[in-house]
């Protein structure tokens, strides 16, 4: 089902969700005509800003409830917290009413190329390279989708872009229909979300489902070391560009401690900021995107050369009197977590925990046993974290994320590195991902005024 902007002009249209993409898509569709009404489940009481958004726009709500109202609709938009397998959802489809994600509507009214950024670990970073490298030579390109800033939010400037990079989840992919980028980029496969997902392969198929709308004309850029990713796309139609730690037969590799492309060095490691061989295979995805639009190789290195990192991703907070504090709360997986884990020298006190998506932490034993001298735990997640761990390594819980900073400081000895790097998701404790980053960097900063300065 494809739509336009006259197909949803007077379309009675429900949004579930009234986060960030909620109220973007709702605005979004509201600007466009469509009869919208927003529900959310979340109380009244906390939505104070969105109420006063949607007040605003005159479009119509309910919070702490989903009532009748939401299936007087012609189509409803799913916001990414909501799992298409929850029986709201069902019921709504039992209705006959299609289901789509934010990202879909967002698309049916974007006009430019799209290059869409999915995968298991290192989605924002390389979608924020991949932007910034794309802004050096078209400086009204967007960045947007699950890092944090909606399409929908973007689409709605109306400026004439020329390109957009969107960050997308599986969530987002499930509910598309139309969704078409002209390129792809699938960085890794490994076991995530599996808290929402019955299985590993329904969480692949999620994934896969950016490949649905492909063409010949289009580009897949994929990780050719990841084995199970190279058999899954391989009947996919579009034109395949390779990027690989090692293999020098690849489009992009990494050799005699340089980055290439296209057989050609493009910089030598040590001018790239961002440290690690899971940045530099980042690095090497967003400038395969760069140069298949026509990008110069000079935007990629100007911007490798001077970007140090994203917000909550192994972000520097401070040092304490020879302790240093590091943010890492967007490793909401094991995956993300073993990065940071090889990520330093300096023996670590981690803070680790929180709303479990279904990962087993016994794969972490021999990274934490090599690297760690303390955890604290954290959140819904420690005892089976504790029960996976507790035999290898010391750990002590904490009630709070302020009891956990200051409980890692106690233990850690000059030299040390105290590491906020969760391996779970957020919502248990705090509202996302940069809400729990932003109150670990508060408390650092309390620690640091209250223990003077080394």
């Amino acid at each position: 089902m494809s739509m336009n902007i006259r197909q949803v002009h007077q379309k009675r249209v429900t949004v579930l969700g009234a986060a960030r993409s909620g109220i973007a898509v709702a605005k979004l569709l509201s600007v466009k005509g469509a009869r919208v009404f927003v529900s959310d489940m979340a109380k009244r009481e906390n939505k104070n800003e969105e109420i006063h958004i949607l007040e605003g726009l005159g479009i119509p709500f309910e919070f702490g409830m989903h009532s009748d109202q939401i299936y007087d609709a012609d189509l409803a938009v799913l916001s990414p917290g909501i799992s298409p397998a929850s029986a709201l959802v069902q019921s709504i489809q039992g209705k006959g009413i299609p289901i789509f994600s934010e990202l879909e509507v967002a698309s049916w009214f974007y006009k430019g190329p799209i290059i869409g950024i999915t995968g298991s670990n290192g989605k924002t970073t390389t979608t924020t390279l991949t932007g910034q490298m794309m802004q050096q030579q078209f400086p009204d390109t967007i960045i947007a989708g699950n890092i944090g800033t909606p399409f929908s939010g973007e689409v709605l400037k109306n400026q004439p872009a020329s390109f957009a990079v969107v960050e997308i989840s599986s969530f987002q992919l499930e509910t598309i229909e139309s969704f078409h980028p002209r390129i792809a980029v699938i960085l890794n496969l490994a076991p995530n979300h599996l808290d929402w997902y019955k299985t590993y392969e329904d969480y692949i198929t999620a994934k896969l489902r950016i490949l649905k709308n492909l063409t010949r004309e289009d580009t897949l850029i994929f990780n050719d070391d990841d084995k199970l990713l190279r058999s899954k796309i391989e009947s996919c139609p579009a034109q395949k560009l390779r990027f690989a730690q090692t293999d020098s037969t690849a489009d992009a590799y990494v050799k005699d401690k340089s980055l290439f492309i296209f057989n050609s060095r493009l910089l030598p490691l040590q001018d790239i900021k961002l440290r690690g061989m899971h940045n530099y295979t980042n690095a090497l995805a967003a400038a395969l995107s760069v140069r298949s639009l026509g990008g110069h190789n000079e935007s990629i290195i100007r911007v490798l050369s001077t970007f140090t990192g994203i917000e909550h991703r192994l972000e520097f907070v401070a040092d304490i009197n020879g302790i240093h504090f590091i943010n890492d709360s967007k490793a909401t997986t094991i995956e993300s977590l073993a990065v940071a884990l090889t990520s330093f020298d300096s023996p670590l006190i981690l803070i680790a925990g929180g709303k479990d998506k279904g990962s087993d932490f016994t794969r972490l034993r021999d990274l934490l046993k090599k690297h760690v001298r303390r955890v604290i735990l954290i959140g819904a997640a420690r005892e089976k974290m504790a029960s996976s761990w507790k035999d290898i390594i010391p750990i002590s819980p904490a009630a709070s994320l302020s009891d956990a900073v200051e409980s890692a400081y106690r233990f850690a000895q000059q030299g040390d590195t105290v590491l906020l790097s969760p391996a779970c998701a957020s919502f248990d404790m705090f509202k996302d991902f940069e809400d729990r980053g932003r109150q670990f960097k508060l408390e650092v900063l309390k620690l640091k005024e209250k223990n003077g300065h080394a």
